[in-house]
């Protein structure tokens, strides 16, 4: 069903300003600017009755203070964008407006609903309309003057956290973190290390032999280690049926791990994803004689590359023919049969006995079961380890396993590497571990911290051979959490300046896909959402961005048509498509079923790109 009726319909006694609109809406607009970040507002339906929900009564009131004030309910149906009308018609009300409702009426019938909402029934949905894809949006009203049209975005949300320092074990070890949504809960997880490369794939050669895959095998080294899993996104080139070339590249990856395995006994798990890379296609098109081909569709696309002209950009399209491999690697345990209890009573004598080496490599096979959850991580409590200076190394470990493990114990491990220093006052590792922990308290209020003393011992680190893109590391963490300070302090010049520092030193390291995120949502919320997508815009057109990361960006961004009407932006989405299509066209569901919005879909770039690829 598609919507005709919505230029000559009943607009009641609304009243649509002119040019005059800020100064008949100044004190709407007036409280809007100050409404706090907490106040919380939507429209929620049950079976056909529509009422307006708030979490503020004291802001309910003051909006609905006067006479004139008051909203009204614009009912928006799905089909209004739906893919075979050519045009959607650009109007200030997009679908069927319900009588609206002004002070008196809204504020005897707001009504308590729950801990701490309150709602009041606005509108019924039509009869006709019971069963249509729907959303609600509100016009605020001043003095009958319509003053604000609100469209209502359901952007998922992420966790932050400082930037990840790792913490010394045998070598720097890093927190698996992954992008998460707010709303995923999961206890610790440790992952093993991980590998990533790629590997090209020949133009019509779809077996991987051992023969083939045997001096990639060598380069890895892997004499500790065995591979534990893989996970392989292959892609083909844009040119031919996109079913062949997804078969074959399928055919290429489970040849490779194949291959692989013949090189270990313990069996490898595997994922296997397949897509074509269009991701790469359209940025390496970019200022070439094809980079025409950007503004078609991907059929169109496809039914020129044929004959001599694929043959012509075969030097672009072999490049797109490979697999990226993520290896997780486990270390060999020759240990790996006895149970944690066993390994404790052993380690416990080889300590006794001062055998050291001994004691670091049980201590090994005890953090392996505490990564598979094979034992909890009350163990690192029994591992008797005496404060002495040939022993530092394995004190050291096991006090940053458990701070690694649970961040709770930050202060009882910070104390205990303070006294630990005191036995190996040169030890590098050591000192790196302090400051780490150090920031993390002083960010969360556990400590109080001269801030020129710190700063001074980030810098004194090099002294001791620390990195130094490691201490460019921490200077950011330092300068995040004074940005953090500086604001309740409404310190607002010097909070620039440390923005400023950290704009201008993140480039010195290389960042996790969990660092994007935070600093991502640090700029957004501290400084502003530009150098977000300043951070984010190269690495969400790269093929391997982490899926959850780049979700993430296209919540950033999807809502602002100056970023979405630039072509850069159709790489970011199919990027999104070939990563996983499901998710990418449940954006454009409606918010009760999942999506952002469909009203993204006035875009007339987005529309085109969810036509093309979630019109079934």
């Amino acid at each position: 069903m598609h919507v005709t009726f919505i230029n000559a319909q009943n607009t009641y006694d609304i009243v649509f300003p002119g040019s005059d609109r800020d100064v008949k809406c100044q004190q709407c607009l007036q409280i809007f600017r100050q409404t706090p970040k907490e106040v919380q507002f939507s429209i929620k339906r049950e079976r056909d009755n529509l009422y307006f929900e708030t979490n503020d009564k004291k802001w309910f009131n003051i909006l609905f203070a006067n006479t004139g004030d008051g909203l009204a309910v614009d009912i928006v149906l799905k089909d209004r964008y739906a893919c075979d009308v050519e045009t959607v018609d650009r109007t200030q009300i997009r679908g069927y407006l319900l009588k609206p409702l002004y002070a008196q009426k809204l504020r005897s019938g707001l009504k308590p609903n729950g801990d701490n909402l309150y709602r009041v029934h606005v509108g019924r949905v039509p009869e006709g309309f019971i069963n249509d894809e729907l959303e609600y949006n509100i016009l605020f009203l001043s003095n009958k003057n319509l003053c604000q049209y609100y469209t209502i975005y359901d952007l998922e949300s992420y966790p932050w956290d400082l930037l990840d320092m790792g913490m010394y074990l045998d070598t720097l070890t890093y927190s698996p973190k992954e992008v998460k949504s707010s709303s995923f809960k999961e206890g610790f997880v440790m992952r093993n290390k991980t590998l990533k490369f790629k590997i090209p794939f020949e133009k019509n050669k779809s077996n991987y032999s051992q023969e083939d895959i045997k001096p990639i095998y060598d380069s890895l080294r892997l004499t500790d280690f065995n591979i534990k899993a893989i996970n392989i996104k292959a892609y083909s080139s844009v040119e031919g049926r996109e079913a062949r070339n997804i078969e074959l590249q399928e055919l290429r990856a489970n040849s490779i791990v194949a291959a692989l395995q013949a090189f270990q006994k313990p069996t490898i798990k595997t994922e296997v994803t397949s897509s074509e890379n269009w991701v790469e296609f359209l940025n390496d098109i970019k200022g070439t004689k094809y980079e025409g081909l950007s503004s078609l569709s991907k059929s169109e696309v496809k039914s020129r590359i044929v004959g001599s002209f694929s043959a012509q950009l075969e030097p672009i399209l072999k490049n797109h023919r490979k697999a990226v491999l993520e290896l997780e690697l486990e270390r060999k345990d020759k240990y790996k049969q006895d149970s944690a209890n066993v390994l404790l009573t052993k380690f416990n004598q080889a300590i006794a006995t001062s055998k050291i080496e001994e004691a670091r490599e049980i201590q090994n096979s005890i953090f392996e079961k505490l990564k598979s959850k094979e034992t909890p991580p009350s163990i690192l409590r029994k591992m008797n380890i005496p404060k002495q200076a040939k022993f530092a190394k394995i004190f050291n470990k096991n006090s940053a396993y458990r701070y690694m493990l649970n961040v709770r114990q930050a202060m009882i491990v910070y104390n205990e590497l303070l006294e630990l220093e005191k036995l190996v006052p040169k030890d590098a590792e050591v000192k790196y571990n302090i400051v780490a922990v150090k920031l993390k308290l002083w960010r969360f209020k556990a400590i109080e911290v001269d801030e020129i003393k710190l700063k001074n011992q980030i810098s004194v680190l090099r002294n001791y051979g620390i990195d130094g893109s490691l201490i460019s590391r921490m200077m950011v963490n330092y300068h995040i959490i004074k940005v953090e300070n500086l604001m309740r302090a409404r310190d607002y010049i010097n909070k620039d300046k440390s923005v400023a520092y950290i704009n201008n030193n993140y480039k010195k390291f290389t960042l996790s896909n969990y660092d994007y995120l935070s600093l991502a949502q640090f700029f957004s919320y501290y400084a502003d959402t530009d150098l977000s997508v300043a951070l984010l815009e190269d690495k969400a057109r790269s093929i391997d961005i982490d899926e959850n990361l780049l979700f993430y960006y296209l919540n950033l961004t999807m809502v602002n048509i100056n970023l979405t009407n630039d072509l850069n932006y159709r790489t970011i989405m199919l990027n999104a498509i070939n990563m996983n299509k499901t998710r990418f066209c449940k954006l454009f569901n409606a918010i009760e079923n999942g999506g952002v919005t469909f009203q993204l879909l006035e875009d007339d770039f987005l529309r085109t790109t969810y036509c093309e690829n979630c019109n079934n």
